[in-house]
């Protein structure tokens, strides 16, 4: 049987340990820091015709009535080894799709950065990874993504290592064997906008925030 002693130091004991575990959790999310916060891109720097627009929170870009009317936005700052997670919604049409790069060039003679494609598995263009080729398909089937409402992304990047998350369900895991060594240095984070069959489209991203898993 315990003593009185005994009893209070396990009730001590209890407190310290659920203080410490509620120290841990919120620790974790402190790490991830916002790249978009209310009205202002300072930060971003936009490459190609489209516009792009944000209001409290909520970034918005499309063709403004011309397919062809292409663009990127993309962080001033490079970045290594990261996780990503943002919502967005995209447009319900054709081929429009959009997309997130990762370790983008500063010099696109080097070669065309990872990209988390955003767009409609049914046509052709789901949610998945695609560099000069998709690979991976993820969401082929277009089973996860909820249309025309807003969905959840996380991204994780790991060396050559790529995993995607649509709504919390894993829906890539690329590991790249050999990848060109231009993919395995610093680069932007860059949203983009492309336009197809000649519809002009939309997408919308908030919520973006990263947490750095590498210094360079």
């Amino acid at each position: 049987m315990l003593n009185m002693n005994d009893k209070v130091i396990r009730a001590i004991f209890v407190i310290i340990y659920f203080s410490f575990s509620a120290m841990i959790v919120i620790g974790a999310n402190d790490e991830f820091k916002p790249l978009l916060s209310g009205d202002s891109l300072e930060g971003w720097e936009s490459i190609g015709p489209a516009k792009w627009t944000l209001t409290s929170g909520t970034l918005t870009t499309g063709q403004d009535g011309d397919p062809k009317r292409w663009g990127i936005l993309q962080t001033k700052k490079r970045y290594l080894d990261l996780e990503l997670m943002l919502e967005f919604k995209i447009d319900e049409h054709g081929k429009y799709n959009s997309g997130v790069y990762l370790r983008r060039p500063v010099s696109g003679k080097k070669g065309k950065a990872y990209q988390v494609n955003i767009g409609r598995g049914a046509s052709g263009e789901p949610i998945g990874l695609y560099l000069n080729d998709w690979l991976s398909k993820g969401d082929e089937q277009d089973k996860i993504r909820i249309p025309l409402k807003w969905n959840k992304l996380h991204i994780r990047i790991i060396k050559s290592r790529i995993q995607v998350w649509l709504n919390k369900k894993e829906i890539v895991n690329f590991n790249h064997k050999d990848p060109k060594p231009y993919l395995l240095e610093p680069g932007t984070i860059a949203l983009q906008t492309y336009g197809a069959e000649g519809h002009s489209g939309w997408v919308k991203f908030r919520k973006l925030k990263i947490k750095e898993l590498s210094k360079y």
